[in-house]
């Protein structure tokens, strides 16, 4: 949080300390009570500094593989915990701050539940528009995408995945933002959100489409497969595609093709080393919820073989055995 908003935050506390007796004219620099001051000033320390003891609603960072991914979390939680805290005037903090809340790889925006842009630290233009039914370039509305993520218990961080404009840019890219819902003291409901240009594939952005295509299966059965198969929908986005098959290899939703019916045998599928690698996730999901292989694949942007990750689940369709997955890359050497 910024400097001077835990100046404020340390000295209202000193004041509750004040009134609670802990300080006052007669303290004297006892055995007893010098540490108790020595306490207090460590404790008002650490609030200037941005540190608080009790770190227990810090989003955790322990599933990203790539710190641009955690770096973009924290940024975009540390200004909400602002607005949180502050309420609708930290909005004039922030845009008298405009140039702290954008960095040359991710800036900072703020809305409304109606799609109304409070804040654009990027696109200062945007600010007072409502953009509730914008769509990319692939027919993505990313505000209907971000609150469907805010909602989702899958996904802790608010992820969405589109297509965006580079500020001074020409053409669309790929983008991936978090989001962070937030209640301010005056009762408005508003979420603060910053995404990044060009994004790593983390591991984790698939294993949230994929447990949120699982859980949406097992809450609303056959009606959720033409949205998990849509290609607007938060369940594909750049090369990620969710597809499900049954236990003798036959599509559901396919992973390659918009249509199930071309007759792909995923079970008869080898890697480009020649390992059968649904063939054995299917095998050890006898003994588990949930799967993550490593498989090799060629890549168009190099003559090597590259890495890529498969994670599957399983789950029930009007009780016949489901797998459900998708396939990300993996970081790559440099």
């Amino acid at each position: 949080m910024h400097i001077e908003l835990w100046m404020e935050h340390a000295l209202a506390t000193l004041s509750l300390l004040l009134m609670n007796g802990i300080l006052n004219a007669r303290l004297r620099f006892s055995k007893t009570s010098a540490p108790m001051l020595f306490a207090v000033l460590i404790a008002t320390f650490l609030l200037l500094a941005g540190c608080s003891s009790d770190e227990s609603d810090a989003p955790d960072l322990s599933a990203y593989e790539y710190r641009d991914t955690r770096d973009l979390v924290r940024f975009t939680y540390d200004a909400a915990q602002i607005l949180k805290s502050d309420g609708l005037k930290s909005l004039d903090y922030f845009r008298a701050n405009r140039s702290h809340y954008r960095t040359p790889d991710f800036y900072l925006y703020i809305y409304d539940e109606q799609g109304n842009n409070l804040f654009h630290a990027g696109m200062p233009w945007l600010e007072g528009r409502n953009l509730s039914d914008l769509s990319d370039i692939n027919g993505k509305q990313v505000s209907r995408l971000i609150m469907q993520a805010l909602d989702d218990p899958d996904n802790p961080h608010g992820w969405v995945h589109y297509s965006w404009w580079e500020p001074g840019k020409f053409y669309p890219v790929p983008k991936s933002s978090c989001n962070f819902r937030v209640k301010t003291p005056e009762g408005k409901v508003l979420f603060a959100g910053a995404g990044i240009d060009y994004p790593h594939e983390e591991k984790e952005f698939v294993r949230i489409v994929v447990d949120g295509a699982v859980s949406l299966i097992e809450k609303k059965g056959p009606e959720t497969i033409s949205e998990i198969a849509d290609p607007t929908s938060s369940f594909n986005f750049r090369d990620v595609r969710v597809f499900a098959f049954y236990p003798d290899g036959s599509l559901l939703i396919s992973p390659v093709l918009n249509e199930s019916a071309v007759p792909i045998q995923l079970l008869e599928c080898r890697d480009e080393v020649g390992n059968p690698t649904f063939a054995n996730a299917v095998k050890r999901l006898e003994t588990s919820e949930s799967d993550w292989s490593v498989f090799m694949a060629k890549s168009r942007y190099q003559r090597g073989l590259v890495k890529k990750c498969l994670y599957l689940r399983k789950t029930h369709l009007e009780g016949k055995l489901l797998y459900v997955g998708a396939v990300t890359d993996l970081p790559q050497p440099p």
